[in-house]
């Protein structure tokens, strides 16, 4: 395993150091170097894992690492990423949404191998699939280390992905309106955030069964006519799919 550098130690670069250093059996951790950006963070991170160091500055994570993770907020990368030296030989991870490769390129301008990815927190558990552009053998194998890799074609394919991601907190707030909803009907806001949580880790793992597509699992979890048909058919009606689809193209249109 390479020497892994990651700028910004946020929750990302956190799951991906708890991906990569949790003890898994097989007793080959790689060395992390860390940004001292997100310092509190990054002093626990090597306070638990013996291969994860905290360096001085960016720069020396640069100096020290094989592959450096660049997972910075997008408003704050110009500034912490200015004036450092990446010598052509590394190889450079972007996190980033909304930073595209070029534009990342002329910041550290550098000619050393860039590529994109978008890894989930699920990574810390090793069971999350991350989009990778273009394919690239060290990234892929990094991110294959950590649950899964899907190296897509082209630029355009890796934005709909990025879309795509960009609805996990829609999913929150959704679930959080349905305890919301059970409370103002009686129900203690503590039993209320219990059950809808059970109810959706039970769908979670139907996910895992990628015999049935999508479409079949939601057939199979409705009775004609029933509960789960009225709620689906009068709440996410045409109106309300056709409106998702437009943030969704809206949000495309902003990462292209």
């Amino acid at each position: 395993m390479q020497r892994i550098g990651i700028i910004g130690v946020g929750e990302i670069g956190r799951a991906i150091v708890e991906g990569l250093c949790s003890d898994d059996g097989s007793g080959a951790s790689p060395d992390v170097h860390l940004s001292p950006r997100g310092a509190r963070t990054a002093a626990e991170l090597a306070e638990r894992f013996g291969g994860v160091r905290v360096c001085a500055d960016n720069q020396e994570v640069v100096d020290r690492s094989e592959v450096v993770v660049v997972a910075l907020r997008r408003q704050d990368h110009r500034e912490a990423l200015a004036g450092l030296t990446v010598p052509d030989d590394r190889t450079v991870v972007n996190l980033m949404a909304g930073v595209p490769t070029e534009d990342l390129r002329r910041t550290l301008a550098t000619g050393a191998a860039i590529v994109g990815a978008i890894p989930l927190p699920a990574v810390r558990e090793r069971r999350s699939v991350t989009v990778t552009f273009p394919s690239h053998p060290v990234v892929d194998a990094l991110f294959e280390r950590l649950g899964g890799v899907l190296p897509v074609a082209d630029q355009d394919a890796f934005n709909v992905f990025s879309a795509l991601t960009s609805t996990l907190t829609a999913h929150y707030a959704y679930l959080t309106t349905l305890t919301s909803w059970a409370a103002e009907h009686g129900i203690s806001p503590d039993a209320a955030d219990r059950y809808v949580r059970g109810l959706f880790q039970n769908v979670g793992r139907s996910l895992g069964d990628g015999t049935r597509p999508l479409h079949r699992l939601a057939a199979d979890h409705e009775t004609p006519n029933g509960s789960n048909e009225r709620i689906r058919t009068t709440w996410f009606d045409p109106a309300n799919a056709a409106a998702l689809k437009k943030a969704l193209d809206g949000l495309l249109d902003d990462l292209g």
